[in-house]
């Protein structure tokens, strides 16, 4: 059995607490979720900044959180969520055993070339349009007949709902809808949209962000698989 390798502490309890956060808001959508962790740049010198990447399933997107670290660190690995969440203490942790990643680990947003979108409402515009969503589907799935109150026809109101832009923006609602769940968007937290090469979206905030990417001419319809080198 290899010896497990103590990464270098995170910057402050906040930092610590906020990846806590996190970790477990992933894993309440899906228990054996895995995250991919990222630190360093593209050439592989150190950097003091560990991005942790996630992809809740009920949204179909790409959730990233960036925490600092006290050292810079070179790191590109794959590991179980629920493990590395049981082994942060204070602000250190140990590294679990990588994972072979699910398919969605080999798509990562470019670390360059985003330029702003225009028109983005601000985070209170964007929270109440997901409380006016969630409301909605509640209403018309309570509106159903019982020959129709299917998990099929539940899905299909669901993706006509998350699926609407955004202000004209091309950011699908399920991807606010995320950043609200996710602890992102928070009352009073600068927003921004961001767009970069290869079609990626990216609702970023002071908390973490949220990417998709466009398959096609069709729009967004979340993530499709693209190799990139993964450690």
């Amino acid at each position: 059995m290899s010896t497990p390798v103590r990464s270098p502490d995170l910057a402050d309890a906040r930092e610590a607490d906020d990846l806590t956060a996190f970790l477990a808001r992933l894993l309440h959508y899906d228990r054996a979720a895995a995250v991919r962790l990222q630190a360093g740049g593209p050439d592989g010198r150190p950097q003091p900044h560990l991005a942790v990447f996630g992809r809740p399933p009920s949204f179909e997107v790409l959730a990233i959180r960036t925490a600092r670290l006290s050292t810079p660190l070179a790191l590109d690995t794959t590991v179980s969520a629920g493990e590395l969440l049981d082994r942060i203490e204070g602000t250190g942790f140990t590294l679990p055993a990588p994972v072979t990643g699910p398919p969605w680990t080999g798509v990562l947003p470019p670390r360059g070339g985003w330029s702003t979108v225009p028109g983005l409402p601000g985070a209170a515009e964007m929270r109440a349009a997901v409380a006016a969503a969630v409301a909605e589907f509640r209403h018309r799935d309570e509106a159903l007949p019982a020959e129709r109150r299917t998990r099929a026809e539940r899905d299909r109101i669901g993706r006509e709902i998350w699926s609407r832009e955004v202000a004209g923006t091309g950011l699908p609602l399920r991807a606010v809808h995320a950043a609200h769940s996710l602890g992102f968007l928070r009352p009073g937290a600068p927003v921004a949209l961001l767009t970069a090469p290869g079609s990626w979206l990216r609702l970023r905030t002071s908390f973490g962000s949220i990417a998709v990417r466009a398959s096609g001419p069709g729009g967004l319809t979340g993530l499709t698989v693209t190799p990139t080198r993964s450690g």
